[in-house]
């Protein structure tokens, strides 16, 4: 999102479990969508190559922290609006894990739209100020109750380790090393759970000074630490073509990276918002490197990147977000990008093999000297004994 720093594990409240629950049996549900893959640096639905269009969808914005997925009177008038739009993918930066998801979920899926969920929340973050001292049992305990939450949605697409953990500071380079061993601790729990494979991987501030190297620490090591994907939060296209934007070096300096990358923020608002990047985006210039993005943001908030504004809700501090939805005209403008620069037939040129990268080295850039990853905190392994590795 576009903030200067995430929250720490003290800051605004928000209901979650203490702990992962049991396994349950869900609902019978009228929509089951395949599930999303990886292969190579590509993601896949079945045998189709699967490409990210879609939005980011934090009604209220950051500040209220609301969990839009819990309130079919937030959800349901809002996926009516992305119908209309025609997207397949939203991300929800913060949810509750505590309370029931289905009737969101389940009419999202029935609209053949997938979910990337940020597994933190304001409450419950790796603190890029003290990332040791928050890499701990309790906030482990909540990402691992969030993916208990939604691991039994098919259109569960995948979850974010962090957002925008490390900046633009060389000290910040340090808290890598926690957010890339969540990383690896929700994989192993997902795998303990006995869950469907749900990729999970880090969105990523774009910051020119160590943007490859955050990239290549994310796929380096053993195939138990290295990610799905990388995403990161692109703004730069600010101009209005693929070369002036600098997104044809970015695709240079990304070719043969060996995972799955996409946009998880694009859509700079200092221009007519017209939303050609979807042009390039969608174009072989592109499709053998990215795998698409997704637009910030959905609602209109002080920040002025919404599509919707809703009526009332940048009042009380955004905590009531049920009222008239109000298209503004970057919503018609998203939506003609969209229609006219469809998802390409094909496999877009990927890859099909996915490789690893060298770990960065340390210099004045990037901090982590070390490749070895923190142990997962013992109380945080004692919570998912005996199913823990």
């Amino acid at each position: 999102m576009k903030s200067a720093a995430l929250l720490s594990a003290a800051a605004a409240a928000i209901a979650v479990h203490g702990s992962p629950t049991a396994t349950l049996r869900s609902k019978q549900r009228a929509t089951e969508l395949d599930p999303i893959t990886a292969t190579g640096n590509a993601f896949f639905k079945g045998s189709e190559r699967f490409y990210v269009r879609g939005v980011d969808y934090q009604p209220g914005g950051a500040s209220a922290n609301i969990d839009p997925l819990a309130n079919p009177d937030v959800c349901l008038p809002d996926i009516e609006k992305f119908k209309t739009l025609g997207i397949n993918v939203i991300r929800v930066y913060s949810t509750d894990n505590s309370v029931d998801h289905d009737e969101c979920m389940n009419a999202l899926a029935d609209a053949g739209i997938y979910v990337v969920l940020d597994a933190n929340n304001p409450k419950y973050s790796i603190n890029r100020a003290d990332p040791h001292g928050s890499y701990n049992t309790v906030y482990l305990q909540s990402v691992f109750a969030t993916i208990d939450a939604f691991a039994k949605y098919s259109n569960t697409m995948a979850f974010f380790s962090g957002n925008e953990v490390v900046h633009d500071h060389l000290n910040t380079t340090l808290a890598a090393k926690y957010v890339k061993a969540t990383d690896r601790d929700m994989r192993a729990y997902i795998k303990a759970r006995g869950y469907r494979k749900i990729l999970v991987g880090y969105s990523a501030a774009d910051v020119t000074t160590n943007r490859m190297q955050t990239a290549a620490y994310f796929n380096c090591g053993s195939d138990e630490e290295r990610s799905d994907f990388f995403a990161f939060n692109d703004y730069s296209w600010c101009t209005s073509d693929f070369v002036r934007s600098g997104w044809d070096k970015k695709v240079e300096l990304f070719t043969g990276y060996g995972l799955p990358i996409f946009l998880s923020e694009y859509g700079c608002n200092t221009n007519e918002r017209n939303f050609g990047e979807l042009e390039s985006l969608m174009h072989s210039n592109m499709t053998s490197v990215y795998s698409g993005g997704l637009m910030y943001e959905y609602t209109m908030e002080a920040n002025k990147y919404g599509i919707v504004e809703i009526e009332g809700g940048q009042e009380n501090g955004g905590k009531d977000q049920t009222g008239e939805r109000k298209e503004l005209p970057e919503f018609a403008a998203f939506s003609s990008a969209l229609a006219a620069y469809p998802a390409p037939t094909g496999d877009g040129g990927y890859t099909s093999t996915t490789t690893s990268q060298a770990c960065p080295t340390a210099d004045e850039h990037w901090a982590i000297e070390e490749t070895t990853l923190p142990e997962i905190p013992e109380g945080a392994k004692k919570v998912c004994s005996p199913l823990w590795p």
